[in-house]
């Protein structure tokens, strides 16, 4: 017989994560609501479906806003996979600045090079262009439009980016509701489903999507979200796999965009929240993530360039450069409130919303001193709902991290703001709606009338913002649609005005009479002169200026417009073209003294201008022949 004894039964190890996974809450389901309505895969087939039927028509579209400087003329995407190398060790606008003979004129830097990447890989099956012929390849075209040899094949090659777009649009929307599922919500997937849907369907989310160059967004929060779901499928079945994928998700997401910060404490705040860790073990899980930062830090250095210097006083670049210290903050935290106005009520929109469509306020502005209420209120629903680790606290956190990013009270975007920042932070206002609604329903009695009116309600939501955005995503086919509609919502913007009146100087020359290409340019004239009113010291208005009236022959107001820009910026690229053109244009009206010093001053800016140094040989000799001819 055995001896017996009393040594206690050897336990097996506590798995590495050393997090044992947390019971799932059993899922709620309203007996009022179809049981296939919680199915993860019809859920899907719901969001996808809608992100198809809102966004569909974008495909239409051609090139709009930063398109033209992050895609068009951006030469290492534009190489293809041999561009892939720079797109990697340079700033996202280096390629831009570079044509301009200028540097970094953002504070920061943009470094996002893996939106930019997608584009060289798509680039690269259109048919990538050879560094050695980049130049030919930008060189067609003086305004901001894009009429040349080159458009068919640009504007066919843009309809495919924005069918990719639309796919990368809908495949981070399912993404995220699986998230949601897995993780915010995850006892109750038609919360999930909800807050998805509002997301999916938000009109201000028309930009990121339609404007192709925003796809940045996109993939951002698209990695996010996987570097959330593996970051607790590791802590649930303890896989290393799982781990190296949540981190790679997070580098892929800073790669993005910078937004990825956030994570440093929304990430530790999901596993105190919906895996109910102690605010320690929530820490500690993080930690690994902490080298990401360390990594994209390393990296983001190694490419990021000072600041010009004379970047920080161009009010394009720096939208309070006019402002005194107190406007400064004032006017930031008032407009930190129009974010939540446009979440609430979307419309009008606008792609711009640049210096001075936003007027400067003080702390006398009502709006300033609502925008403080409000948002310390959120913060102290933070704090309140923290204890009680609901996922509202969340959802606010998610709003006010995000926004903190893009507000410029901590950091300085060279922006006032723009509807495309507040795309990550309309997930916290989504998944706080999303969690209301649902409560409001469960509040009406009988539970039919509940389900009924959240049905109802849902359905006129859906059918209003698809109109809206439908119909705004048509006016992003391209520059003139966009900035025309944009005139009514923001006539005081710089921006708003130029780039209308570049692409009526465009348009100009494929009108079928001269009185309408004229028409085009006068029109394109005077809003320019409206953009110089507001900002006096714009270069590219006087180009563009210039460029009008050449177009009409009238030589002497374009040096006049030509002038003005070399005094602002002596060394365009542009400039030395321009000056040898309406040199001959000088010399074609027997206006020979003005055509010789216009191709002097080509000459002073550009030596090897070998046109120009002929032209003027040829103009002096044939005058000193006159000359000697009358004696």
């Amino acid at each position: 017989m055995a001896k017996s004894t009393n040594k206690k039964p050897v336990q097996a190890a506590t798995p590495m994560h050393h997090f044992p996974p947390v019971e799932n809450e059993p899922m709620v389901m309203h007996p009022m609501i179809p049981a296939w309505l919680y199915d993860f895969k019809m859920q899907a087939f719901i969001v996808a479906a809608l992100s198809f039927i809102f966004y569909f028509n974008t495909v239409k579209n051609e090139s709009a806003h930063d398109d033209l400087i992050v895609i068009i003329q951006n030469e290492y995407a534009l190489e293809g996979f041999a561009g892939i190398p720079d797109i990697f060790t340079k700033d996202a606008y280096d390629s831009y600045y570079k044509q301009y003979n200028s540097s970094n004129q953002l504070a920061g830097g943009r470094y996002r090079p893996l939106s930019i990447m997608t584009f060289a890989i798509e680039q690269q099956f259109f048919g990538a262009i050879p560094k050695d012929k980049i130049d030919s390849f930008f060189n067609h075209s003086i305004t901001l439009g894009v009429h040349d040899p080159y458009e068919k094949v640009k504007i066919h090659d843009m309809h495919i980016r924005h069918f990719f777009n639309v796919l990368w649009f809908t495949l981070s929307v399912v993404v995220l509701l699986y998230f949601l599922r897995y993780i915010v919500f995850r006892s109750n997937p038609l919360m999930a489903l909800l807050a998805t849907i509002i997301f999916t369907i938000h009109p201000i989310h028309t930009e990121v999507v339609a404007n192709v160059k925003s796809r940045d967004e996109i993939m951002s929060l698209l990695f996010l979200c996987l570097t959330f779901i593996y970051a607790f499928k590791y802590r649930e079945f303890g896989k290393k796999w799982m781990l190296w994928v949540s981190l790679l998700s997070y580098l892929l997401a800073f790669l993005s965009k910078e937004y990825a910060i956030t994570m440093l404490v929304l990430l530790p705040l999901s596993f105190y929240i919906f895996d109910k860790r102690s605010i320690q073990r929530s820490i500690m899980a993080t930690l690994p993530y902490v080298g990401v930062v360390a990594v994209y830090i390393v990296m983001r250095l190694q490419v990021v360039q000072p600041m010009n210097a004379d970047s920080n006083m161009e009010i394009l670049n720096n939208p309070y450069a006019f402002a005194t210290g107190f406007e400064k903050i004032a006017t930031e935290i008032s407009t930190t409130l129009n974010y939540l106005k446009l979440l609430i009520f979307p419309y009008p929109l606008s792609a711009d919303y640049s210096y001075n469509q936003i007027p400067y306020k003080d702390f006398s502005h009502p709006q300033v001193w609502l925008s403080l209420v409000v948002h310390l209120g959120l913060i102290w629903a933070f704090f309140y709902y923290f204890k009680k680790r609901s996922v509202l606290c969340f959802a606010i956190a998610f709003y006010l991290l995000n926004l903190a990013m893009v507000c410029n009270i901590i950091f300085d975007i060279g922006a006032t703001m723009g509807e495309r920042l507040i795309y990550h932070s309309s997930l916290g206002f989504a998944i706080a709606v999303a969690y209301f609604l649902y409560k409001g329903m469960e509040k009406i009695k009988p539970e039919s009338l509940g389900v009924t009116s959240l049905a109802t309600f849902m359905v006129i939501i859906i059918v209003l913002c698809g109109i809206d955005t439908i119909d705004r995503n048509a006016d992003w086919k391209n520059d003139f649609t966009l900035f025309s509609a944009d005139l009514k919502t923001a006539p005081n913007s710089v921006m708003v005005n130029a780039n209308v009146a570049a692409s009526l100087i465009d348009m100009a020359e494929f009108e079928k009479t001269p009185e309408e290409k004229a028409a085009d340019l006068n029109r394109g004239i005077e809003f320019l002169n409206k953009a110089i009113e507001l900002h006096p010291t714009y270069v590219i208005a006087f180009l563009n200026k210039g460029l009008a009236y050449f177009k009409l022959n009238n030589p002497d107001s374009e040096i006049v417009c030509l002038d003005m820009a070399h005094k602002l910026y002596a060394n365009h690229p542009k400039l030395p073209e321009m000056y040898y053109n309406v040199g001959v244009t000088f010399y074609m009206r027997k206006q020979y003294p003005q055509a010789i010093r216009a191709w002097e001053t080509t000459l002073d800016m550009k030596p090897d201008y070998k046109q120009a140094a002929q032209a003027i040989n040829i103009l002096r000799a044939s005058m000193r022949s006159q000359i000697d001819t009358v004696h």
